[in-house]
């Protein structure tokens, strides 16, 4: 089970399974996390997985391992990967770690939010 402060909620938009992540990404849940993604992507076997992080409050380095191995299981599936709506926080961590380079990043909020 994730943690206390991690939770995720898998939803299905026609060939696009959205995993939105609320709370924390930290090495205490990751494994978990990791798990229930991985199962929603082998259950719904969508045309593109986005992982929304909207609601993450904090992310450590376990969180980019989340981003990049989620990234290449969906790959392996024949899956579009994308991200959506990461705080500025979370968007400046994925940036210095070089993933908006490889990783398209989506805003979907009304409004929007600087990545940068």
């Amino acid at each position: 089970m994730i943690g206390k402060q991690t939770r995720v909620v898998c939803t299905r938009d026609g060939d696009v399974l959205r995993a939105k992540i609320l709370g924390e990404v930290d090495h205490h849940g990751a494994k978990d996390l990791r798990e229930e993604i991985d199962d929603a992507i082998l259950a719904e076997r969508p045309k593109k997985v986005v992982l929304d992080l909207s609601a993450v409050d904090f992310m450590d380095s376990s969180g980019l391992g989340i981003i990049m191995g989620r990234r290449a299981f969906a790959d392996k599936l024949g899956a579009a990967f994308a991200l959506a709506d990461p705080s500025r926080r979370v968007a400046r961590i994925i940036e210095l770690a070089g993933l908006s380079r490889i990783i398209p990043i989506e805003t979907t909020q009304s409004g929007g939010k600087e990545h940068a």
